[in-house]
């Protein structure tokens, strides 16, 4: 069965896991933030079939969240740099590893961890924040849709593959 395409859903985390949400596409993106940037390195990594990860670097380049670059070495080779949409995807998965070593690993089982480049010291826990600064729970934080004006329709979005 063919995954239905959520490019025009209402839902912007629908939206996001539409186009980065494999698990490929986010683990490359983890390499990229890590520092690597050419093929071999990302298929030395994750040890994806070539043609798997062709598809995902490609998909990735025309969602703007990585660019073709030349290398940095001067060789002939190109290298997969990522982009401002693509680093702000740290979040995420600073996000995602802070829910993983809390729920998926023993305590002390996870054998690194991320730290602050300047100081080495630890990450603090993501948390979500009201506008203010003030930390909300779960239960603090509900959906609302913005005010629309009487008889307008939404046009749907056109997005680039």
């Amino acid at each position: 069965m063919k995954r239905r395409s959520l490019e025009d859903s209402d839902c912007p985390i629908a939206r996001s896991l539409d186009r980065i949400g494999d698990w490929w596409s986010l683990l490359i993106v983890r390499d990229a933030l890590l520092g690597k940037r050419r093929f071999g390195d990302f298929q030395k990594s994750l040890g994806l079939a070539k043609n798997i990860l062709t598809t995902r670097l490609r998909k990735l380049v025309a969602d703007g969240v990585m660019t073709l670059a030349p290398a940095s070495d001067g060789s002939s080779y190109q290298e997969y740099v990522l982009t401002e949409k693509g680093r702000e995807l740290l979040v995420t998965l600073v996000a995602l590893r802070q829910w993983g070593e809390r729920h998926l690993f023993a305590p002390g089982e996870c054998d690194n961890f991320l730290v602050d480049a300047e100081h080495g010291e630890k990450l603090a826990p993501l948390r979500i924040a009201a506008k203010d600064g003030r930390p909300l729970r779960y239960d603090e934080v509900k959906l609302t849709s913005r005010p629309r004006s009487t008889g307008a329709r939404r046009s749907p979005r056109k997005t680039s593959h």
